[in-house]
């Protein structure tokens, strides 16, 4: 039997400890893999999906940060184009005597897996800055690519720390709400369904859904279907109605009028654009 064994990639060529590029845009699920012995900083500002990490599973929310150490598990499932940077870097890259400052950074950095981004700071210009200075690499580039990776690292950070004071406040219905649709949806569909959950009337669900995000119950339900049904149609062989069955629709035409409505376009002609689309990358 042959040993079946998860593959270790390696990003960065010998001598090199240092790299940024934009993420790819492309619809493509990854396989489990590690990287070699490097970390990598993920910024997406936009894409849908998940995001699997070890045994944790992230649904993508832009824009966001993630932080993979040296030999983490990890893998990714969009089901729209992603957009964003990638910075790969070992501890090498700082002098540990004259960028100690760096590395302590790293070191507290190591605890914190993904971080949201509000939407009052744009990490776009900082990567940006350090895109364009990594590509003409003149003098001084890596001094003002340390000097922007310092703001960056304390940036994210201080993003944790915020975050962190916020989880210890008492989860709000719409939290428990948002936590619940992860769990149940896409067994559950409808509204009044999560309301007796929550010990709630529906009309009340819908209120502080519009007070939080100015979008109904039922729309909150219909993204979360429309992501689950994307996820099967872009990254398994099922037919339409192998996947309606496992969405819980009561029949296949159901699943493709709901699917039409939502994206304008039937779940066949959606897996068949993004096939040709993935064709030409390839």
């Amino acid at each position: 039997m042959k040993r079946i064994t998860i593959p270790v990639k390696n990003k960065l060529e010998d001598e090199v400890n240092f790299k940024i590029s934009r993420f790819r845009e492309a619809i493509k699920k990854t396989s489990p893999h590690k990287h070699d012995d490097y970390f990598e900083l993920i910024f997406l500002n936009e894409g849908e999906g998940f995001h699997s990490i070890e045994s944790e599973k992230y649904l993508v929310s832009t824009p966001e940060f993630y932080i993979l150490k040296p030999g983490q598990l990890h893998f990714w499932q969009f089901t729209s184009i992603p957009k964003g940077f990638v910075i790969l870097f070992k501890d090498s890259f700082f002098d540990h005597v004259r960028e100690a400052q760096h590395i302590e950074l790293i070191r507290r950095l190591k605890n914190l897996v993904r971080i949201p981004v509000p939407s009052v700071y744009t990490p776009q210009y900082v990567f940006n800055e350090i895109f364009r200075e990594y590509s003409n690499n003149t003098a001084y580039s890596k001094e003002i690519i340390l000097g922007h990776l310092q703001a960056l690292f304390a940036k994210i950070l201080q993003l944790a720390e915020i975050n962190s004071r916020g989880s210890d406040l008492p989860l709000s219905l719409y939290d428990k709400f948002l936590n619940l649709l992860i769990k149940e949806c896409p067994r559950l569909h409808k509204v009044n369904e999560f309301a007796e959950i929550l010990n709630i009337t529906p009309q009340k669900l819908n209120h502080i859904c519009q007070q939080y995000t100015k979008k109904s119950a039922s729309h909150h339900i219909a993204d979360r279907l429309l992501l689950e049904a994307k996820r099967h149609i872009l990254h398994t062989d099922m037919n339409m109605n192998e996947i309606a069955d496992v969405l819980h629709f009561n029949d296949a035409s159901y699943f493709v009028k709901f699917f039409r409505k939502q994206e304008y376009i039937t779940p066949l002609q959606f897996r068949e654009k993004h096939q040709n689309y993935q064709n030409r990358l390839d």
